[in-house]
């Protein structure tokens, strides 16, 4: 498998959601089980099969956390010295050439990209544009309504 970058802070949330489901969510659903058999006749009873799908998602979820967490390259972006250049872990302000809007964007693991926060994946359009590029330069992204450019104010490692 290969290595799944991600940030310290990304890490730590996936290892907090792992041992949420491992030490919460799974001996609930194991109760949950046990007490949906305790009702009888298992072929038409809906909570017993709700109870089952809901153990095969969190099994699912924990060996799939448990795989990325294995292979997870942890960067932590406050250490990295890279000159100015845009590079995983890196927070980037932008200025959007058509609407002169200000943005800024941490580059961060797939399972950490959430724009709400500011945090787009390494493998976004955007970030593939900006990695590479240094403060003052231009990156012209391909989105579906045509070429979005932006330049480059300010690269930070945080």
């Amino acid at each position: 498998m290969n290595r799944v970058p991600l940030t310290v802070v990304g890490a730590e949330r996936l290892r907090q959601e792992l041992t949420d489901l491992k030490n919460v969510q799974r001996p609930a659903i194991i109760q949950a089980i046990a007490e949906a058999r305790s009702h009888g006749d298992l072929s038409e009873n809906a909570e017993y099969a709700a109870a089952k799908e809901r153990q095969s998602f969190i099994e699912g979820r924990i060996q799939e956390l448990e795989g990325k967490i294995s292979n997870a390259q942890i960067i932590n972006p406050a250490l990295l010295d890279a000159d100015g250049v845009c590079v995983f872990g890196s927070t980037v302000e932008l200025t959007d050439s058509d609407t002169g809007e200000n943005v800024t964007y941490q580059i961060v693991g797939e399972d950490e990209a959430d724009i709400k926060e500011g945090k787009i994946s390494i493998t976004s359009p955007l970030a593939r544009a900006l990695i590479g590029k240094y403060s003052g330069d231009i990156a012209e992204v391909k989105a579906p309504a045509g070429i979005r450019t932006y330049e480059i104010l300010d690269v930070k490692y945080l």
